[in-house]
């Protein structure tokens, strides 16, 4: 790392931590040629993300808007808008997606909320898939019933033992 004081290539580590919830590491170092002490960050250099928009619009990925579009579907609801968004956002950084359209973003929001909680997944569905009227909801609620008959989620049940 270059010294910012003397232009010196060398320099050597004093400490390092973690900071940010663990996405960053602060290292303080010293320059050997002229001793002044200075600290640098160290940060994974992600590659971004552009969603193309229905209107063949380009963005950058902001996962503070995909939350803020999760957490309206998900009001009063016991889901964790941030989570699911930062799930997301780790998949596409770890799928190494450059481009992604915005219905097939919206069908990972979607495929998230089905598994965690179908109210959510519902009102989240009727923006997404630009509901138009009472028949598009009983559709959509069919389907997923359907789809629940055959593939059933699994939960555990514990009974309780009275000792009477």
């Amino acid at each position: 790392m270059k010294c910012p004081a003397c232009g010196s290539v060398d320099s050597r580590v004093l400490d390092s931590r973690p900071v940010d919830d663990d996405s960053s590491i602060r290292r303080r170092r010293e320059c050997p040629v002229c001793g002044r002490r200075f600290t640098t960050y160290e940060v994974v250099d992600t590659l971004p993300v552009t969603v193309i928009k229905r209107d063949g619009g380009r963005e950058f990925f902001n996962k503070q808007k995909l939350a803020a579009g999760i957490a309206r579907a998900c009001q009063k609801r016991p889901v964790d808008a941030e989570a699911v968004a930062s799930s997301i956002e780790a998949d596409l950084q770890n799928g190494l997606v450059s481009e992604i359209s915005s219905k097939d973003l919206g069908d990972l929001v979607l495929e998230r909320l089905q598994r965690i909680d179908v109210v959510s997944y519902i009102r989240f569905a009727s923006v997404y898939r630009e509901f138009q009227d009472i028949d598009s909801f009983m559709a959509e609620i069919k389907r997923i019933s359907k789809k629940a008959k055959t593939h059933p989620v699994k939960t555990e049940i514990k009974e309780e033992k009275n000792d009477d």
